[in-house]
């Protein structure tokens, strides 16, 4: 995979749509993630769950990238969900404060 990639994959059923993303989140990847969960938010599913175990980088853009999707999201009526966080990214996630902007499940 080259440093600038993203792998995006969509699985949908009843009541949730997973984005799994794998690779750097960054100012050259972040408008592909934003594409694929504005198309998973126009068949408004329940609830999309951002899949994180692949996420190898995110920097500072594709952070306000997840909180700007998140709100999206919550202004259309779904949940957003990110899952499989890393610990790095937990990290930067409570050193940043964005955190409480968004919805982590249980780890």
């Amino acid at each position: 995979m080259d440093r600038a990639d993203l792998r995006v994959s969509v699985t949908r059923d009843s009541g949730e749509t997973v984005v799994a993303i794998a690779g750097e989140l960054d100012m050259s990847t972040a408008e592909k993630l934003s594409q694929a969960v504005h198309d998973a938010l126009l068949r408004s599913p329940g609830r999309i769950v951002l899949d994180l175990a692949d996420l190898t980088f995110c920097d500072s853009l594709g952070l306000g990238t997840l909180v700007v999707l998140s709100r999206t999201a919550r202004i259309q009526q779904t949940f957003l969900q990110l899952r499989n966080p890393s610990p790095f990214f937990s990290r930067m996630l409570d050193v940043t404060g964005v955190r409480e902007g968004l919805n982590m499940a249980p780890e």
